[in-house]
């Protein structure tokens, strides 16, 4: 009986998700459009604002060579986020993207924890089920909820009585702003999973590239190497 369930499971299974290997291009493709914009956008500001970047970098970062680092992190960022969109080279442009997801998370963003947007409502935290288990960090993020929630809903009467609450939310409501490794480090996990996966069929140069090259050296094998008659009768007048 197992086993008959077993193998009406999978066949129901293989035959569902053997449809979806169609269209498996679609997710490294979504990727890569959420993705670029993001980094070349980030680029692109780094460049216009090349010196409030250099002295980002040194007085409040203390990297060394502010210059170079500026200049490196922000043409890692636009070269990069072309690659994403075209689908070229992109294994090789996720690799120094990553260093810089991982660099910006470790030495801006780790010391604000782990939120973009600071959490106002402890009871709608992600962190309320790791609290519930008892790890002491999201305790900590519990209750820095509850003081965010406190100091917003300050702001908010504050703007209410004295200025034009209406008009300044308007685009949206009112946050704080954490600016915690969020955002660094779901990029970084995409971009890790473009590198495993590549920039995937049909809508990426590196596809139609990749099997250009791959039958241009198929067809030099084939033009180079004698038939296998012709080897044997070679070998055989060696002998």
């Amino acid at each position: 009986m197992m086993i008959h369930l077993l193998r009406g499971y999978y066949i129901f299974h293989d035959g569902l998700f053997g449809l979806l290997k169609h269209l498996a291009f679609l997710a490294p493709l979504l990727m890569r459009a959420y993705l670029a914009p993001v980094m070349i956008a980030a680029g692109l500001s780094k460049l216009h604002h090349l010196d409030a970047t250099v002295q980002w970098f040194e007085r409040s970062l203390g990297f060394p060579e502010p210059l170079l680092m500026a200049q490196l992190a922000a043409y890692i960022e636009l070269v990069g986020g072309f690659c994403l969109l075209f689908g070229f080279a992109l294994r090789w442009a996720c690799i120094p993207l990553l260093f810089t997801m991982a660099v910006a998370a470790g030495a801006v963003h780790w010391q604000n924890g782990w939120f973009a947007v600071a959490p106002s409502n402890p009871l709608n935290s992600a962190a309320k089920p790791l609290a519930d288990i008892g790890i002491p960090a999201a305790r900590r993020s519990l209750e820095n909820s509850l003081e965010v929630g406190r100091r917003l809903a300050t702001a908010k009467q504050l703007l209410r009585e004295h200025g034009n609450y209406q008009w300044l939310t308007g685009k949206g409501q009112l946050v704080v702003l954490n600016n915690g490794i969020e955002f660094a480090a779901t990029y970084f996990i995409m971009l890790l999973a473009l590198l495993f996966s590549g920039a995937g069929r049909w809508l990426s140069l590196d596809f139609y590239l990749d099997r250009q090259c791959r039958a241009s050296i198929a067809r030099y094998r084939a033009n180079a190497e004698p038939p296998p008659a012709v080897a044997a009768s070679v070998q055989d007048e060696a002998a």
